[in-house]
């Protein structure tokens, strides 16, 4: 912490000679929405005269310190009218900005400006931005618009198949990706198993994902940080829209508490689908509901409260025997606090609880488990001068690990209660990050993460002889979980500590439309997800790293190419990548994950690599827009044997890890073909996911049994698809008040069916093996209607 504050120290210092005796001044303050005081993220304010500008960061503030003189300002933004202005730089001034959207002016909107669109100068790479209008085009299953799916489009962004949760981000796990709602963690981003993501796309503002060269005020997962924003509400009138559609419903109300200075935003959403079940004899049921809400308050030009929240529960059940629960609730307070118009701040107190449950009626007794966390952290973002910003904070994260609880659901069950012992951590990290323009040419960014974990003390931790939870047999070649020696209680202090210090560094070197980027990015990650599916089961449980479980580490390399086009009218983007990790865990053969107090019996660590190379081709204006995107890469994973005798997984060889896609191709493509009618469509081809498929069988007193070979040898059936949709804006629209949409959809337009598992049985007529595809979605029509007022 010491060094952080001594750079600090140094750079402010050097910035302070280096502009002494230099007549300038400071230009700053905060662009919004005019017809809804919404503050917009990444507003280009650009002045002609120097050929220089900022952007708003994310909460719309904009610093820029200038010689005294004239200039004309141009602030501009997709979709909104660009605004000029002239002033005279004499002292220092804060200007506000509210800009119009072009729509309430215009039949016609012309973009001239995109958010979306890459910026050649900026050291960060790695990095794709999507507003909510965007991802709202997108066709998805069922006609719902969803964050998840649209960033599946995306070069090096896949996942398991149709019914799976998460997403894997060049060849990671679902788990290795850092989700963040207006800062809260979100553990669990799939409702209905994967079908629709936790993230209603009216209550969102913009969403930013980091695939590499990640900021080092991010932390804690070694794949990604998808960074999600929402609203903040309408402080100058009531506004509402939501959306009608088969499955799912959605509502979204927003408006002032006092115009101008308060507001408050509140979404909901539920499906019901399980309504229609008894018409066809089910007495089964599946739906999922939740709840964005934001509250925000303007104390004074220097000084804004928010607070946020969510709420989402799933369920699932088989008549009334069998129901499961499961769901993320967050919650932050945020204080944004302006010391200067150079320096910014922004202090966040952040609650986040993934919940599981399952009630099992049939054998008497609910199950409980789930993770929390409360962290603390306090960011400043230093505008020093044009040519060097600095963002430096701390932030701290008390963990509480609920593996498991079993109590009986009635008095006659004869299950006895058991709580699974419960984990507890301390993350805490402390970083500078420094963005710095070296020449016209050449831009650096560079930082310093130091992170530290403790293991905090709970009721019962496991002895074993040798420290080795996991033995080896050698004569059957097989591992099996060590019996402990003795059961020790350290309730009091600390199990084990881990410190590790996080560089990274970025550059990128522009000429003309061109510009050549790399990047380099150390990451720790101290949480592990415990789990053998593709989708949320009880299985899966999050557990700390500890005395038998070591943090995974991350080093990532990234060069890239980039260049506009004609004016940028197109885009291309294409990156190589290279990363490693260490300590990324395993399961030994016929591991048992199922209400396992000791799982430190049952894992082996290993190490795991991926490297690639990505391209993304975009067009960015015209009636057509959309964009192209193709990734070839491996993913592997490497767990050898400890000793000598031992075999490890695979004899100690690379293997493919369950997210290795080889190849991955996607085009989305939207078209406008009136002032009516507008056309959006999804083409996606991957290689098949890696499995295991038997490859001999034995017989054992009179039952066939099979056996596998190597893990992950073998793969699915290649996946694709295309998807399809219409929206129909009457022309009404332009003279009421209440405006409105239809969207028609069709999910797998030729009706592919895509293999979510292969599985291998026994003909009871014919005797003989046979493999029995399994597919989730055929062809799946669909209808929607938006609304607004």
């Amino acid at each position: 912490m010491k060094f952080l504050i001594r750079v600090c120290l140094f750079i402010f210092l050097s910035s302070s000679y280096l502009s002494f005796g230099q007549q300038k001044f400071t230009l700053s303050g905060i662009v919004s929405q005019k017809n809804s005081n919404e503050t917009l993220i990444g507003v280009t304010i650009a002045i002609p005269e120097l050929q220089t500008g900022i952007i708003t960061n994310e909460y719309g503030f904009y610093s820029i310190t200038l010689p005294e003189g004239n200039y004309s300002l141009i602030t501009s933004y997709l979709g909104f009218q660009e605004i000029k202005k002239d002033i005279t730089l004499t002292d220092n001034k804060k200007i506000n900005f509210q800009l119009t959207e072009e729509a309430e002016q215009l039949e016609e909107v012309i973009v001239t400006e995109d958010k979306e669109r890459i910026d050649i100068r900026k050291p960060q790479m790695s990095v794709n931005t999507l507003k909510a209008e965007t991802i709202k085009n997108i066709p998805v299953i069922l006609g719902e618009a969803d964050i998840i799916k649209s960033i599946l489009l995306l070069p090096g962004v896949t996942n398991a198949g149709e019914g799976a949760s998460g997403f894997n981000v060049r060849g990671g796990s679902a788990d290795q990706n850092l989700i963040l709602l207006d800062e809260a963690t979100i553990f669990n981003s799939s409702h209905l198993f994967g079908f629709f993501s936790v993230f209603n796309p009216d209550a969102i503002k913009n969403i930013k994902l980091y695939k590499g060269g990640i900021p080092a005020r991010y932390g804690g997962r070694v794949s990604s940080v998808l960074d999600i924003f929402q609203k903040e509400g309408n402080s100058k009138e009531i506004k509402v829209n939501g959306g009608l559609g088969l499955v799912a419903s959605r509502l979204l109300v927003e408006g002032p508490i006092i115009k101008d200075k308060s507001a408050f935003l509140i979404g909901g959403r539920g499906s019901y689908a399980h309504l229609f079940f008894p018409l066809f004899d089910l007495d089964n049921t599946a739906y999922f509901f939740d709840l964005n809400a934001k509250l925000n308050y303007k104390i004074n030009q220097n000084n804004n409260l928010y607070l946020s929240g969510y709420f989402g529960r799933d369920v699932f059940g088989i008549s009334d025997s069998f129901v499961n629960t499961y769901g993320n609730s967050v919650g932050n307070f945020r204080w944004n606090h302006l010391f200067s118009d150079k320096l910014f701040s922004n202090l966040s107190l952040i609650y986040s609880d993934y919940y599981y449950g399952l009630k099992l009626d049939f054998v008497g007794f609910n199950w409980n488990s789930g993770i929390q966390n409360f962290n603390i952290k306090y960011d400043l973002k230093h505008y020093l001068n044009n040519d060097l910003q600095v963002n430096y904070g701390i932030n701290n994260i008390y963990y509480k690990f609920n593996p498991g609880e079993i109590e009986p659901s009635n008095s006659n069950s004869g299950i006895i209660e058991e709580q699974l012992t419960q984990k507890f951590a301390n993350e805490f990290a402390a970083y500078i990050d420094i963005e710095q323009n070296i020449t016209k040419n050449l831009s650096l960014q560079y930082g310093l993460r130091l992170s530290h974990f403790n293991r905090l003390g709970q009721d019962e931790i496991n002895v074993y002889e040798n420290i080795d939870p996991v033995i080896f047999n050698e004569e059957f070649q097989l591992y099996y979980s060590a019996t402990p020696t003795e059961i020790s209680n350290q309730k009091k202090g600390s199990l084990e500590t881990f410190t590790n210090l996080e560089p990274r560094l970025g550059f990128s070197y522009s000429f003309k439309n061109n510009a050549i980027k790399g990047s380099y990015t150390r990451l720790s990650q101290y949480l592990h997800l415990l789990s053998n599916t593709n989708s949320p089961t009880p299985l899966d449980v999050w557990t700390p790293s500890g005395p038998f479980i070591k943090p995974q580490l991350l080093d990532q390399f990234a060069l890239g190419y980039f260049k506009t086009i004609d004016e940028n009218k197109y885009s291309l983007e294409t990156e190589v990548f290279y990363k490693k990790i260490k300590n990324r865990i395993d399961y030994i053969n016929g591991a048992n994950l199922i209400a396992n107090d000791a799982i430190e019996q049952i894992i082996l660590n290993g190490r795991a690599r991926a490297y690639g190379i990505e391209f993304l081709f975009k067009k960015n204006e015209g009636k057509l827009k959309g964009w192209l995107a193709y990734t070839l890469s491996k993913s592997e994973q490497q767990t050898p044997g400890r000793t000598p005798i031992e075999t490890g997984i695979n004899f100690g060889e690379w293997y493919n890890t369950p997210y290795d896609k080889t190849h991955d191709f996607s085009l989305y493509a939207s078209y406008e073909l009136n002032t009516k009618w507008s056309i959006n469509s999804n083409l996606i081809f991957q290689t098949g996911q890696p499995t295991n498929f038997p490859v001999g069988q034995f017989q054992f007193q009179g039952l066939t049994v099979p056996y596998y070979g190597l893990r992950n040898n073998e793969r699915l059936p290649n996946y694709h698809r295309i998807d399809l949709s219409a929206t129909l804006t009457p022309k009404k629209n332009t003279f009421k008040k209440i405006k409105s949409e239809w969207v028609f959809s069709i999910y797998n337009l030729y009706n592919r069916k895509n293999a979510a598992s292969i599985n291998f049985n026994r003909n009871t007529e014919t005797g003989n093996n046979e493999a029995i595809r399994t597919s989730i979605f055929g062809i799946v029509p669909a209808v929607t209607y938006n609304f607004k007022f």
